[in-house]
């Protein structure tokens, strides 16, 4: 098989793993062609393998379904797969990022010493999913205020004012992920228990 065999063999592939990815994520071809700019028509020929797929049509596809370019190409894994990224320090809260693609979903693994404040809660753009790994951290959402313990997990619209800490004197450890607007978890977390 000579290289411009191997080449086409990888184009081929391109637009089946194209209309896969846009019907796992329930989308049509008018609402991606709004989002990305591109005809219908060039969209269901590339899905149909009618036109070969460049560069400047993959990587609007690759920016709205949020993968990284590698994945609608079906390019080989290379390198090590290990995330290796540096712990980021803020206001006693130790962040380990478990992700390493920017955009789309973030991960943190997070530990936290000791509450060192007030709850002030903030607002920003996103959705946000927490699950305690050990020890007890406090959620103030809206008017809700709720302690959630290991093995219990929190999503919510960060639009909502929010604040999260540990819950008392002890350490907190807990996962951390942040998205885009719209990607949701549906992992609810029980309010805490009176009396």
């Amino acid at each position: 098989m000579t290289e411009d065999d191997r080449i086409d063999a990888v184009l081929t592939e391109v637009g089946p793993r194209l209309r896969r990815v846009r019907r796992d994520r329930g989308v049509t071809l008018a609402e991606l062609s709004v989002a990305t700019g591109i005809s219908v028509s060039t969209l269901s020929r590339l899905e149909s393998g009618q036109r070969k797929p460049s560069l400047e049509l993959l990587l609007p596809l690759a920016r709205a379904h949020q993968v990284p370019l590698d994945e609608l190409v079906g390019a080989p894994p290379v390198g090590d797969p290990r995330v290796k990224a540096k712990p980021i320090v803020r206001h006693g809260r130790t962040m380990y990022p478990l992700t390493r693609q920017p955009g789309g979903l973030q991960a943190y693994k997070v530990i936290q010493e000791k509450a060192h404040e007030s709850p002030e809660p903030r607002v920003h753009e996103g959705y946000e999913w927490l699950y305690v790994l050990s020890g007890k951290l406090r959620l103030v959402l809206g008017e809700h205020d709720v302690v959630l313990a290991a093995g219990e997990a929190a999503e919510f619209d960060t639009r909502v004012p929010h604040w999260f800490g540990p819950a008392g004197d002890g350490p907190v450890e807990f996962l951390s992920l942040f998205g885009p607007q719209g990607e949701r978890m549906h992992v609810r977390a029980r309010p805490k228990k009176s009396g």
